[in-house]
């Protein structure tokens, strides 16, 4: 911890740094960083003590009055960023993001939420129920809660609760004592390059759980599933959810429906049957509250306390967020990006948009996940009535040769007139206001800066009207 006395935080405005940055504060640190561009998050840092700068350069280092005692980066920080190439020229200490949050977790009880889909979710609904109990743990999460509008807090209650990236390994570095593992099915290849090393990793992280800890498990997941039964055989404690989990200590989903603007789902727990109440849609996201529910009875938070917090659970940024409603049509943001998370929300979003017309514009996420998935991209886009596809936010990559948007226009298997390629990000609204009528459901979706649409979506519908 004496390395986090002075932080210089390069890309400070992600949604992993900014949550560092909080707490490093809350702790009465100094804290430094850069950031591409301004954004509401920067501008919270700043009010908190921060000093960020805009743009990356050597000199940025210098903010901070004798200079950092540890510079710290997350992945898509390149290694020709100057910032890092000053800070290893000057032998400061360079940590990635999740060494430096592991830091932080010490002298806590952590809970980690690991998992290909659902993670964000998870966290959040586990943070929130807690709360609710007046446990007061500290936070790390993907997202901003829709309750405080922060991704992170310095906590009271010796509890830490982390959302835990296995996109690049970086889980590796955390040893909780209560783990969630949501789902394990193939992604970030560009990092692991095969889908057995994908599956791996995931078998790494269970020998970072403590001698007495637990691993919560979706068996209704193949990959979770079959991790859970490799957890067993090497002696850990293994509590399963989903609609075939069994067994002492399980959560068996007997049942669910939509209620309200969200669901209902019926569980067996511990020989009774328990009702939990979810305030977001889709049977994913009661799956995601068993997650949470018998991860807080693990830390030892009161069961009704916990069914309370997960009933007044308000949603993540960016998780189906509702962003306005012009013209009788009602448009929402969300995060998912790969073809799974696609199909479970637009799945949700179905019976929320009712008699209307479900439309969605996606923007594919990274060229080698669109090259790899974008077979499945357009089945998944195929559950939606209309579908607009931008061309691919490359984030961390370098543009591919032939891969683009019209790759997964091209999988979409509804009538052509229905499915449109519009590469130009500033024609979408217009587009969009062209193909809804009253009662219809917009979702922009998406990983990248798809989620700048909704409000000029809701403009121009606003405007047409």
């Amino acid at each position: 911890m004496s390395t986090l006395e002075r932080v210089h935080l390069v890309g400070i405005g992600g949604a992993g740094m900014s949550g560092i940055a909080r707490i490093l504060l809350a702790r009465g640190g100094q804290v430094s960083g850069t950031d591409a561009k301004d954004s509401r998050t920067v501008l919270a840092l700043r009010a908190q003590g921060a000093l960020v700068a805009v743009g990356h350069d050597p000199k940025n280092l210098d903010q901070l009055d004798g200079g950092p005692t540890a510079v710290v980066v997350s992945t898509a920080i390149r290694e020709d960023n100057p910032e890092l190439v000053e800070a290893r020229s000057r032998g400061i200490t360079v940590l990635r993001r999740a060494e430096a949050l592991a830091a932080l977790m010490l002298d806590h009880r952590v809970a980690c939420v690991a998992g290909t889909h659902g993670k964000t979710s998870t966290t959040s609904m586990l943070t929130v129920a807690l709360q609710h109990c007046r446990v007061d743990p500290s936070f790390a999460i993907g997202g901003d809660l829709n309750e405080s509008g922060a991704n992170a807090h310095q906590g009271t209650g010796g509890v830490f609760v982390a959302e835990a990236d296995e996109s690049d390994g970086s889980f590796l570095y955390f040893s909780p004592s209560v783990a969630v593992v949501t789902n394990v099915e193939a992604d970030h290849l560009d990092h692991h390059g095969t889908v057995e090393a994908y599956v791996a990793v995931f078998d790494s992280f269970l020998e970072r759980i403590e001698p007495d800890g637990v691993l919560i498990a979706c068996v209704d997941d193949p990959g979770a599933g079959a991790l859970a039964e490799r957890a067993g055989k090497l002696g850990i404690r293994v509590r399963p959810y989903g609609r075939t989990a069994s067994g002492k200590g399980s959560a068996r989903l007997t049942g669910f429906r939509p209620h309200g603007g969200g669901g209902l789902a019926t569980v067996e727990l511990d020989g009774e049957t328990v009702d939990v109440e979810v305030a977001v849609p889709g049977e994913h996201m009661a799956g995601n509250a068993l997650a949470a529910l018998l991860a807080g009875l693990e830390l030892g938070a009161d069961r009704d306390g916990l069914l309370e917090g997960l009933a007044a659970f308000g949603g993540v940024r960016r998780r189906f967020e509702f962003k306005g409603r012009e013209a009788g049509v009602r448009v929402y943001d969300d995060y998912a990006h790969h073809p799974t998370e696609v199909a479970a929300q637009l799945t949700a979003a179905r019976p929320v948009a009712g008699e209307g017309k479900l439309v969605v514009v996606f923007q594919p996420h990274l060229y080698s996940r669109t090259r790899t998935f974008a077979t499945e991209f357009g089945t998944a886009l195929g559950l939606a009535d209309e579908v607009v596809v931008l061309d691919v936010y490359g984030a961390r990559e370098d543009p591919e040769p032939g891969v683009t948007g019209a790759l997964v226009t091209e999988a979409v298997p509804l009538p052509p007139e229905r499915v449109h390629y519009e590469p130009s990000f500033d024609r979408v609204p217009a587009l969009v206001a062209s193909l809804v009528t009253e009662g219809d459901l917009v979702v922009t979706m998406g990983a990248g800066d798809v989620t700048m649409l909704g409000p000029e979506i809701v403009s121009e519908l606003g405007q047409e009207a």
